[in-house]
């Protein structure tokens, strides 16, 4: 098994390195730590004998320089990285292949990241301005943070991810991962850094996260089961979200996605669904948001079966993404938008069992008491309900 490096080389372990099945020292493999020196081949050798007999990587406090990193199994053993130094990616803006990531753990089981509140900084600013989405309606391909591929029964806790090109993390084709006390931190106008990303991934829990970001600050893709997100801070950003779904054919189901005891500040948005028109068939179910609480939130509850970003879909085909069984509820704070309950449904595909529970939204904003808009649904009401359900029937397209 090897562990390849920005050059797609061979990673050998220099003289020094402990042995296989103990704890490896990057700084015993080669690494300076001094932000200045690459020190991509340290990790991976470093990596190469932790994975084949188990281990611990200890990475010392300094700061580390390294480039795109495939840090790959499957490994004879469990593997943990302790980090207490950071890392840092290079500044300059180069266009990766489709999907990459600038550190990328693949294929692994059993594997722990100890942050021990480490950053790993992407040095994005530059690539900001190179992202072209609001011209194609496409990002260019600029690696994302942090990228877990293929997990199982694994642990990341404790790391911060600070200015990525593009997303800050990846979470696919998992199976029982948990992140805990995680940040992102990148300023509003920071385009298409998703803060936790989550698709194709079955029993994933994000417990604990403070996610300041220029996108969703976590986002919920196909084929994503028995989520739990809990106890995460977001703004600014644009809220939780689920989907954009149905962008493309054969998307997997989502279900099972629990929501809870999470601060909204700031943001474009709070809570949403969101799914493309003219949408290949898809389905979102068994979804609850729970006891979240919303601060000055343009639109706090959302379901969005339109989703057009930059014009870029087919406008008045309804959306054959099936949204069904879901509950906002005890959803309370303040809207900076007067329509704070935005229920727009597909009239290809009703949204069906919609139920709102303890609702108080207020506006903070000029245009008056806050008030609920529908379209193709009908809720299922009980408790509280400020604004009412459902006083505006809003307008949607053709």
């Amino acid at each position: 098994m090897a562990t390849t490096i920005a050059n797609g080389s061979k990673a050998s372990a220099p003289a020094g390195a402990k042995a296989s099945g103990g704890s490896l020292d990057v700084k015993a493999s080669g690494a300076k730590g001094d932000g200045k020196t690459d020190d991509s081949a340290a990790f991976a050798a470093s990596w190469e004998k932790a994975c084949a007999a188990g281990g611990t990587i200890t990475v010392p406090k300094g700061e580390y320089l390294v480039n795109s990193l495939e840090l790959k199994g499957p490994c004879k053993g469990p593997v943990t990285m302790d980090l207490n130094g950071n890392l840092k990616a290079p500044a300059t803006v180069t266009v990766a292949k489709e999907h990459s990531g600038w550190i990328n753990f693949d294929n692994v089981a059993d594997f722990t990241l100890n942050g021990n509140g480490a950053i790993l900084d992407g040095q994005g600013s530059m690539a900001w301005k190179a992202n072209d989405c609001a011209k194609t309606g496409k990002c260019n391909n600029l690696p994302i943070n942090i990228r877990f591929t293929g997990l199982t029964n694994s642990k990341i806790i404790g790391i911060t991810s600070t200015n990525s090109k593009l997303f800050h993390m990846n979470v696919l084709n998992c199976k029982n991962i948990t992140l805990q006390d995680i940040g992102i931190d990148a300023p509003p106008e920071s385009l298409n850094t998703d803060g936790i990303h989550i698709g194709r991934s079955n029993g994933v829990n994000l417990i604990g996260a403070k996610i300041k970001t220029g996108d969703d600050c976590v986002s919920i893709g196909d084929g994503t089961e028995n989520l739990v997100v809990e106890n995460v801070e977001c703004g600014p950003g644009h809220g939780i979200s689920i989907g954009s779904l149905g962008k493309y054919p054969n998307e997997q189901p989502v279900k099972g996605v629990i929501v809870r005891k999470c601060l909204i500040k700031n943001t474009d948005n709070g809570v949403r669904i969101k799914t493309w028109p003219g949408s290949p068939p898809g389905i979102a179910s068994n979804i609850l948001f729970e006891d979240i609480t919303m601060d000055n939130v343009t639109t706090p509850v959302l379901i969005d079966q339109e989703y057009c970003p930059y014009g870029h879909c087919k406008a008045g085909v309804p959306s054959k993404v099936k949204i069904s069984d879901v509950t906002f509820k005890n959803i309370k704070g303040t809207s900076a938008n007067k329509i704070a309950v935005k229920l727009i449904c597909s009239k290809g595909v009703p949204c069906s069992n919609i139920a709102l529970a303890d609702i108080n939204l207020v506006s903070n904003g000029k245009e008056g008491p806050a008030v609920s808009a529908c379209a193709n649904m009908k809720p299922v009401l009980s408790g509280k309900m400020v604004p009412a359900a459902c006083t505006e029937v809003a307008k949607t397209g053709p």
